[in-house]
């Protein structure tokens, strides 16, 4: 269903710091930044990338907004939230654990990168 995310971000190089260690944790390549100083992580799957926003504004958090990466089971999930805390992510939400609603059992962490965009990594339970 999507080509690619694009999310915003203050910093393309320390917003590279951060997702090559939670993209990293679910096993994933680092990021390549192009000439135009964008940064791009390409998987079989799509395109997950960060960039200066165009106008020359201030990057910002959509309210309401989250990019969930999938993770294969719980303990690469929380791989990916410790990755993220000590790499300048800051944890929101509940502490990562299995929820249980509409979607069914799933194992969630959440993390704000440093430009504050709302993450999560999932794992659905059996």
């Amino acid at each position: 269903m999507f080509s690619h995310i694009m999310v915003g971000a203050n910093d393309v190089d320390k917003a590279k710091v951060f997702y090559d260690a939670v993209l990293g944790a679910l096993g994933h390549e680092p990021g390549v930044i192009d000439d135009k100083g964008r940064c791009f992580y390409f998987t079989s799957a799509g395109i997950f990338s960060m960039s200066k926003p165009i106008d020359g504004q201030a990057a910002s958090a959509g309210n309401g907004s989250t990019v969930g990466f999938a993770a294969a089971n719980p303990a690469e999930a929380d791989a990916w939230h410790a990755a993220g805390l000590a790499n300048g992510g800051t944890t929101c939400e509940e502490p990562p654990g299995a929820r249980e609603g509409a979607a069914g059992k799933l194992y969630l962490a959440y993390l704000r990168d440093p430009s504050g965009n709302k993450i999560c990594a999932l794992h659905q339970l059996g």
